[in-house]
């Protein structure tokens, strides 16, 4: 068993104001801690895992190909592989939750996805 705490992982700042941690993984999936900052944007991409996510605070707008989706604290959500998607904190609060990827994701390297 792995036990992994947000205090014992460095958070990086994958754009500005975007700040990702690498928790807990396995073989076929890991978790992820993410902090958007108001006024922040992760950028438009798409990646080979499907990602799950829930947030536990906040409001995080997804912007689809199609549409956009509105996610508030207390709601999770769903992307499959290949999906492409950005994401936008349009709001006054700090957005925080975690997203599980599968196959597992390292780190987000949106420049060159």
């Amino acid at each position: 068993m792995e036990r992994v705490s947000t205090d014992d992982v460095e958070s990086v700042e994958a754009v500005p104001d975007v700040h990702l941690s690498v928790l807990a993984g396995a073989e076929r999936m890991n978790v992820q801690h993410f902090r958007i900052e108001p006024g922040a944007t992760v950028p438009s991409h798409g990646h080979e895992q499907e990602q799950v996510g829930y947030l536990t605070a906040g409001e995080l707008t997804f912007v689809l190909e199609d549409r956009e989706v509105v996610v508030r604290a207390g709601d999770s959500y769903a992307l499959g592989s290949e999906e492409v998607h950005a994401a936008e904190n349009r709001g006054d609060e700090t957005v925080e939750g975690v997203d599980i990827f599968s196959p597992p994701r390292t780190m987000a390297d949106w420049g060159d996805e």
